[in-house]
């Protein structure tokens, strides 16, 4: 276990890329918001905006940047591959908690203040973050997860296959929805799987969504087992 700890605390070197940025470009992208809600007509349910995603986004981004600029580094260290992945992950879940936290606290205070004012929807997200709070931050738990891990496990085929390797990884998600769309086609059964998808709850997606997290936890980590540095 200390080894694990002492590769998150690797990584947590780097406080700008992990801890600075993410925040940094989320106010940003808050704040930008702000100023167009603050200019824009105000719809009676209020403004909801799409800008939280930044955040998520950034954290897929150092998902990759630990299997791709900090790796070689952290084995050069005599940490054995799998020790690196599952530090890694440590990390991955331990920002997911306290980044998530920091998201329910954040749009709480969206709730009381009225949007800031301006009836802006940032933190609070139609539906699937719009519950109470301990549904809101397991939910935002669940999606930094999966974004940092798709991210960790992006990047693994990155180094291990380089190009062909990214095509054919994207390649296969691509086929994989392609099937799933051809398979409801050729059943006449879209009615069915608009109904299951309007019937289904935001704790339920997140249920599903930690299954794929799971997934991709278990496919990056065997896939660096054979990585080379």
């Amino acid at each position: 276990m200390k080894t694990l700890v002492n590769v998150a605390r690797y990584h947590l070197v780097d406080r700008i890329t992990y801890v600075a940025l993410p925040w940094t470009i989320l106010a940003f992208s808050f704040l930008i918001n702000l100023a167009i809600s603050a200019m824009a007509p105000r719809p009676p349910g209020g403004i909801y905006t799409g800008g939280l995603v930044s955040i998520y986004i950034f954290l897929l981004i150092c998902g990759v940047s630990s299997m791709t600029r900090e790796l070689p580094f952290g084995l050069m260290l005599g940490v054995s591959r799998r020790s690196y992945y599952l530090g890694t992950a440590l990390l991955v879940l331990a920002l997911g908690i306290a980044y998530g936290l920091a998201l329910t606290v954040l749009q709480a205070l969206e709730r009381a203040s009225g949007g800031g004012g301006s009836s802006l929807h940032f933190f609070r997200v139609a539906w699937i973050m719009d519950g109470p709070w301990y549904q809101t931050w397991l939910t935002s738990f669940v999606l930094l997860v999966l974004f940092a891990l798709y991210g960790v496990w992006y990047g693994l085929v990155s180094r291990r296959w380089n190009v062909p390797g990214l095509v054919t990884f994207i390649a296969a998600q691509v086929v994989v929805a392609l099937l799933a769309v051809v398979a409801i086609s050729a059943t006449h059964d879209w009615s069915a799987a608009g109904h299951f998808f309007t019937k289904l709850t935001a704790l339920a997606l997140t249920g599903v969504l930690a299954v794929v997290a799971a997934a991709m936890g278990a496919g990056g980590l065997s896939t660096i087992r054979r990585v080379t540095v």
